[in-house]
């Protein structure tokens, strides 16, 4: 028998694949997910009753043009049919895009901290990674155009940050997009838009509309509480969503998450007074760590980020004593997930007897 082991490419040895947030441990009466910004509602009877009667179909591939979300996604915003192209989650976006763009020499920049999947997937696509340091725990849109070179081809704005929960701004974001080379994809990840409420804050498809190398992530994985169907979708110019087609697997959006998609876009409404909730939540938990002692930065997503450096683990540690999962990102912090009440406030008590503030 040989000894020698099959070859894999050698950028595998060098990361660890996507770790999602894990589930609490039961040390405590009561534990609570904080860890992967879940919606904290189960679906609502609408999207339960289209789900029930597509279940009956799963025997039968689901339509890989996906053409009934397709053409839901288009009218609720307004663009042609042609401009949008599905995924696996806005995740799954973002890899078909580093597929497309990806090669030796190519560059993709993207703040750091942001979304920890961007920098394994841009390895794997064989690209290169520029990191930009945050500044304040936001983007530094002004370093990030200055590092731009003839070799970047794709950058991501994550708006609001995850982990941090920051945003860019309306003036700032436009003249950033000014200075981006016009061969220069720039991808808007708006994954937590619907939980904005700063108006200076702009809506990127909005600004997709006159730039044909903007695009736009969207996931309804989030404030729409679809994360166990993996459903997202992009917003560009005809080029960019032809190129996200060319690269997805195969029956990537299954049945379910197209049937269960389009009735969410139905009820929107009734799912926005769910996110107005968890809004309502995220600025009651932000003022009581704040009035504790702890430093919060503002945020627009469903989460909070304390920038704890390298009390980062010791914290979440204390948290999974306490039957709370969060995320920690040594060395840099821990961000928590605003949830229901019963959920934070357990989480609040746990900040509040935490010896080790700033």
């Amino acid at each position: 028998m040989s000894e020698q082991s099959p070859r894999f490419r050698q950028v595998l040895d060098q990361f660890a694949g996507y770790k999602p947030g894990k589930a609490p441990v039961a040390a405590a009466s009561r534990t609570f997910k904080l860890s992967s910004n879940e919606s904290p509602y189960g679906p609502l009877p609408s999207v339960q009753a289209v789900l029930a009667d597509a279940a009956a179909q799963i025997h039968l591939y689901p339509d890989n043009t996906a053409a009934a979300l397709t053409t839901a996604i288009a009218d609720r915003f307004g663009v042609p049919a042609g401009h949008v192209a599905l995924g696996c989650g806005s995740v799954g976006i973002a890899q078909q895009l580093l597929e497309a763009v990806g090669e030796p020499g190519a560059e993709v920049m993207y703040a750091w901290r942001s979304f920890e999947a961007y920098p394994y997937l841009t390895q794997l696509a064989n690209a290169e990674a520029v990191e930009v340091p945050l500044t304040d725990h936001a983007h530094d849109l002004a370093a990030m155009a200055a590092a731009i070179t003839d070799r970047t081809r794709l950058i991501f704005v994550c708006n609001p940050n995850n982990p941090t929960g920051t945003v860019v701004r309306q003036a700032e974001l436009e003249a950033f997009l000014d200075a981006v080379p016009g061969d220069c994809l720039v991808v808007l990840d708006e994954a937590y838009v619907q939980y904005i409420r700063d108006p200076q804050v702009p809506d990127g498809i909005a600004l997709y509309r006159d730039r044909q190398n903007v695009a736009v992530l969207r996931t309804f994985s989030k404030a729409y509480g679809l994360a166990g169907l993996r459903a997202g979708f992009l917003i560009g110019h005809e080029p960019v969503a032809e190129a996200v087609r060319k690269t997805m697997l195969p029956f990537t959006v299954n049945s379910l998450a197209q049937v269960a998609a389009v009735a969410s876009l139905a009820a929107e409404d009734e799912l926005m007074e769910r996110v107005d909730l968890v809004v309502k939540e995220r600025d009651r938990v932000r003022s009581e760590l704040l009035a504790q002692g702890w430093t919060v930065p503002p945020t627009e997503a469903n989460f909070v980020w304390l920038p704890l450096g390298d009390r980062s683990a010791e914290f979440a540690g204390a948290c999974d004593q306490a039957g709370l999962s969060i995320r920690p990102y040594p060395p840099d912090g821990v961000r928590v997930t605003i949830a229901g009440p019963e959920a934070n406030d357990a989480f609040l008590s746990t900040a509040r007897s935490y010896p080790h503030r700033q």
